[in-house]
């Protein structure tokens, strides 16, 4: 009982959400109590149990702990409650103490009769009523109405509609990763009317640069890195992979496609490339090539990886903490933990163990070498007409021999899935690898959620991947809930649950749980289809609510669990760098391809063996690409993007953090890229505008895409005349400046370097490289 109680302290917040509401929840203000404190001990994992008793089963609960409405007779109450230090929990040596409000609230659900509810996540979501609104004139979409409703219980009024420009720029933002262009901020602006919004939201959803924008989401999620992050972190073939993603969210693939190709894409009828390319999903984890590495153990290393990421990534939930034994906190048995393994039994991964060497690329068969989409389709189309043109025209065969030429010459391999005969797959006692005394498993899905009936054949991975999305023999609904509530995330900066990769007892419940429900039920009708969602979002009256907080707001709802305004934070780090680099006039905009590494610390790469190595920048167009594009190096990801809070991509990422650092402003003002971008912008600021009035209010437009005020002209003002002072007086600085960007040799030293000064405050300003 000792460490049942240990965390209780913890959940100060949620009395305060059922005073408000009026109407205890078990699932919203009980059960993550008991989950967080009480489950350690007394829930489902049978060898921690303590005392014979749970108190995540309700008949056991309350034959032993619990008599509904008697406060008295509760062994719970009594415990919490209690004056002898022997008794009391937490014990006083735990350093715990439970408040007030908490005792108060396990004393309102034991006298309202201790009801329990099925856990929500485990339950298919159903078709919810559209509530009402308050306001009838509010709503633009039925979401806002579920919104709508809550937000009165919490006695919250909505925030006001943000401005026009605002509103593109966000939009703009979230759907491309990019800024609005100078004419789609105009054009706008002279016509801010909803069917004018809804067109430009179209157009954002038609970009190639709303799926490099999703890419970046899905790379996280399913620890996208060209290197293998153990041991000496060497290179591996996959960036194809990437460009699959960023098609496939282009082209609007249904989402339950899109979870089949990367799970079993290779196990299709009659696999086209891409499907096979989409395999490479199953080889993103963690391997080694170390000398020394014993197989077997890596091969259950490796398993375990695979079922975090799994299950993590579509059914927002930590079955990999059932490794070693059952879940703490959850219905996962250590035999469900295998079971899923055994699924990805028929994966050639053992390969490299025999043929991995320290190289740059390493070897990690089964791989192919495969062209872009792009470049299948012109091969397909060059062949053809060297089929139609014979030797009548020895001109255009000679040239177009030579195009096939170079495009095969261009491909690039990339690691897929191809399907072995399975090897036998153990439950491994305590998760000890050399321990072969467990039983033999089948591949089967958790035994308390819904069943495959496969018949008497072995169920493949194509079996569990459709059991992913199938919401009628399946846990479809599920799934639809865990990613609809990460896309609302991605427009509305925090989830409906805030915990986006664990819908489990250690989670948080949906602050709008009918929402949620309907979200999903509507994202299955819709056929997976993800542009329709992201696009009713963004419709959305909750969407273009202001970002700007009063001060009672900020008490009421400090997190915006309520909606009653829309976030700001800071953009993510990719992000940033393409803001910036777009801002210049630098960002190269092709779709696809290789990695490619922008400059970075001379030395960062020191300390990086097996084999030593020296980082090598590209140059030219390669160097200005977007940041998806940037190579992911594990143990050493680039400094900027670290310093942006961009994960190593070692795990599953749903939600990254935001911190708020100083080391951020240095990297804006010094990273060598970050450089470039301010010396390229203040070149295109000199080019297009006259004077220096026209030319502060034209950098600061572009940045922040609103005017400058009369103080911040002012700053940037004198902050261009100390510049200009200086320069003059050391113009050997100012040629260094002007020399090293050949894209601005033609303006004037001092003059460049002076406004360079200025575009690098600019592009340092928080609201630049923020999301409002």
């Amino acid at each position: 009982m000792y460490r049942s109680i240990l965390f209780l302290h913890l959940l100060l917040w949620t009395p305060a959400v059922c005073a408000v509401d009026g109407d205890l929840s078990f699932n919203r203000d009980i059960r993550p109590i008991l989950s967080d404190t009480c489950f350690f001990c007394h829930g489902p994992d049978p060898a921690h149990r303590e005392a014979d008793l749970r108190l995540d089963i309700e008949a056991d609960a309350k034959d032993h702990a619990i008599v509904p409405g008697n406060l008295e007779e509760s062994e719970l109450i009594a415990r919490i409650t209690s004056s002898d230090a022997d008794e009391l929990m937490p014990p006083p040596e735990s350093g715990k103490k439970l408040s007030p409000q908490q005792i108060e609230l396990l004393k309102q659900w034991i006298a309202a009769g201790a009801p329990y509810e099925a856990y929500w996540a485990y339950v298919p979501p159903v078709a919810q009523p559209t509530p009402q609104a308050g306001d009838a004139s509010w709503p633009l979409d039925p979401l806002d109405n579920f919104v709508s409703a809550k937000r009165q219980q919490q006695n919250l009024p909505p925030a006001t509609d943000t401005d026009p420009t605002t509103l593109i720029r966000r939009v703009t933002f979230d759907l491309t990763g990019l800024p609005p262009s100078q004419t789609e901020l105009d054009r706008f602006l002279a016509d801010p009317s909803r069917r004018a919004y809804r067109d430009h939201v179209d157009r954002l959803l038609a970009s190639p640069a709303f799926g490099e924008r999703m890419a970046i989401y899905w790379l996280d999620l399913v620890r996208f890195a060209d290197t293998v992050g153990y041991h000496g972190d060497q290179d591996h073939k996959i960036t194809p992979y990437r460009d699959y993603v960023i098609d496939a969210f282009n082209d609007n693939m249904p989402f339950d496609q899109f979870t089949r190709e990367q799970l079993a894409g290779d196990l299709l009828a009659d696999a086209t490339t891409e499907q096979i390319v989409a395999t490479g999903y199953n080889r993103l984890l963690q391997t080694s090539h170390e000398g020394g590495v014993q197989p077997k153990e890596y091969l259950a290393i490796y398993a375990a990886d695979r079922i975090r990421n799994l299950s993590a990534v579509w059914m927002g939930a930590t079955v990999g903490c059932a490794q070693c034994h059952d879940h703490k906190y959850d219905p996962f048995t250590s035999k469900d933990f295998y079971s899923l393994v055994a699924f990805f039994a028929d994966v050639d991964e053992a390969q490299h163990f025999k043929i991995g060497t320290n190289s740059l690329p390493t070897k990690r068969a089964p791989e192919i070498a495969v062209l872009s989409r792009w470049q299948r389709q012109w091969l397909a189309d060059v062949e053809r007409q060297l089929e139609t043109i014979g030797e009548d025209d020895p001109q255009q065969l000679q040239s177009l021999t030579a195009i096939k030429e170079r495009l095969e010459k261009s491909k690039r391999e990339t690691m897929v899935t191809q399907s072995i005969q399975p090897r036998e797959i153990r439950v491994l006692p305590r998760g000890n690898w050399l321990d072969d005394s467990g039983p033999i498993v089948q591949p089967t899905v958790p035994e308390f959620m819904r069943q495959l009936d496969v018949g008497d054949r072995r169920a493949n991975r194509l079996d569990l991947a459709n059991w992913l999305v199938d919401d009628k023999n399946g846990v479809g609904g599920l799934t639809a809930r865990v990613f609809v509530n990460r896309f609302w995330y991605l427009t509305f900066g925090r989830g409906i649950s805030s915990s986006l990769g664990d819908f489990g007892g250690q989670g948080q419940p949906p602050t709008h749980p009918q929402l949620l429900d309907q979200l999903a039920v509507d994202f299955i009708a819709s056929g997976w289809d993800v542009k329709a969602m992201m696009r009713r979002l963004v419709l959305s009256r909750t969407y273009r609510q202001s970002s700007d907080a009063r001060k009672q707001q900020l008490a009421d709802d400090p997190y915006n669990q309520w909606f009653a305004r829309q976030s700001r934070y800071r953009l993510a780090a990719e992000m940033v760098r393409d803001n910036l680099l777009s801002l210049s006039g630098l960002l190269v905009r092709d779709v696809g391809g290789g990695s490619v590494k922008p400059h970075q610390p001379p030395g960062y790469y020191r300390h990086l063996n097996f084999p030593q190595r020296s980082y090598l920048p590209d140059r030219g167009a390669a160097h200005w690409r977007r940041g998806v594009y940037v190579h992911w190096q594990r143990q050493y990801l680039h400094p900027m993007l670290k310093a942006f809070d961009a994960p190593s991509r070692e795990e599953c990422t749903a939600q990254r953090p935001r911190s708020n650092t100083p080391l951020e402003a240095l990297v804006l003002l010094n990273d060598h890229s970050m450089i470039e971008a301010a010396v390229a912008m203040a070149a295109r600021i000199l080019a297009t505008e006259e004077n220096d009035a026209d030319r502060i209010r034209t950098a600061f437009r572009l940045a922040t895409s609103r005017w400058p005020d009369a103080v911040e002209i002012e700053a940037l003002r004198s902050l261009l005349d100390q510049q200009r002072a200086y320069y003059t007086a050391h113009p050997d600085d100012a040629e260094a400046i002007a020399g090293s960007a050949a894209y601005a040799k033609t303006a004037d030293p001092i003059e460049l370097a002076a406004w360079t000064a200025v575009t690098r405050a600019i592009l340092n300003l928080y609201e630049t490289v923020a999301r409002y």
